[in-house]
């Protein structure tokens, strides 16, 4: 996100000096790792001068469906996009301490950089990535426009985003979301200038749109999860790929969690959309045993992969993936 800012203010500025009309075309997924979450501060964040009355953006087919297909919700979806980028490319006051927090950003961005590859490039990783979610299973739906890999390797560098995404989103973890942010807060915070240091956070997140909204979708990535759901998935793995990986994840999921509310200074997640966290807490209960029946259903296929009834099994498995993904609202 953060890089993705710097770029635009960029590219914005390089038009400026050479008289060229910019217009940003960006693409936003339905989950928050490809790009999701509420256009309208989504827009309202990004850098004032990249935007100045023109903006075009393409969304997934999932998005269309929710915020389209109701006459009234598009027109209100219409009005919120129309209203952010009327605000933003009026005469918006510039974030007065922008220059000085670069410095805060890139620390933060390079630790939570750092944090994400040392899981992914672990070797364990793709092991388990393979064993404790239905990614194998996610391949064979005939879903997108495109194969779910570009090689036909199981590689995850070979992987496309929307598989990627998918996957995690089934076992309720939403890692692309959120996987990285507590170990960067954490480390930032860590000194002798520790209160200096999370003041300077909390102003961010009350001053600066773009930090607030980044936040914002990564305590609604947070709040999706379920790591009691994420650990049953987790079980599905062998032991030594699970103690490397789950336990990692969990630990860095605990973490996110505790800088999430020490720099909001809330009680809970989600504490200011109270209609959003009654939402996730009536949906949930529908999807947990989904997710249940999903997990019973990959054991079986792994124990007894030339059973006389494995067919119907996989079938009930990709069953159970449209189940999921429908309750939760999120593919990829």
């Amino acid at each position: 996100n953060w890089m993705l800012y710097r770029a635009q203010r960029k590219l914005a500025a390089t038009c400026e000096r050479q008289g060229v009309r910019l217009t940003l075309f960006h693409g936003r997924g339905g989950t928050l790792g490809r790009g999701g979450g509420p256009a309208n501060r989504a827009i309202l964040a990004q850098p004032p001068e990249s935007v100045r009355g023109r903006i075009k953006l393409t969304e997934q087919g999932e998005v269309i469906s929710s915020r389209y297909a109701n006459r009234d919700i598009a027109h209100r979806h219409l009005e919120q996009l129309v209203s952010a980028v009327l605000l933003t490319s009026g005469r918006r006051p510039e974030y007065s301490r922008q220059s000085e927090r670069n410095a805060t950003m890139d620390s933060l961005g390079d630790t939570a950089y750092r944090k994400y590859r040392s899981l992914v490039e672990k070797p364990e990783f793709i092991p388990y990535f393979h064993e404790a979610t239905p990614i194998d299973h996610i391949d064979a739906l005939n879903i997108g426009s495109r194969p779910s890999r570009r090689d036909a390797t199981q590689d995850i560098g070979d992987l496309r985003a929307i598989p990627w995404v998918f996957a995690w989103t089934q076992t309720r973890v939403n890692l692309p979301g959120w996987y990285g942010v507590g170990s960067a807060v954490e480390g930032w915070i860590d000194g002798p200038e520790q209160e200096e240091r999370l003041a300077e956070l909390r102003g961010m997140y009350q001053e600066w749109p773009f930090f607030r909204t980044v936040l914002d979708n990564v305590q609604l990535g947070v709040a999706k999860a379920d790591m009691d759901i994420a650990s049953l998935y987790a079980q599905l793995a062998e032991d030594d790929v699970r103690s490397a990986v789950y336990d990692d994840i969990r630990a860095e999921f605990e973490r996110t969690l505790a800088g999430l509310l020490t720099i909001t200074q809330a009680d809970g997640l989600l504490q200011d959309e109270v209609w959003l966290r009654r939402s996730i807490r009536v949906r949930n209960p529908y999807v947990d045993p989904m997710n249940l029946v999903q997990i019973a259903l990959l054991r079986k296929l792994r124990n007894n992969p030339d059973a006389p009834e494995a067919e119907e099994w996989r079938e009930a498995v990709l069953l159970a993936v449209n189940g999921i993904a429908t309750g939760l609202q999120n593919t990829g």
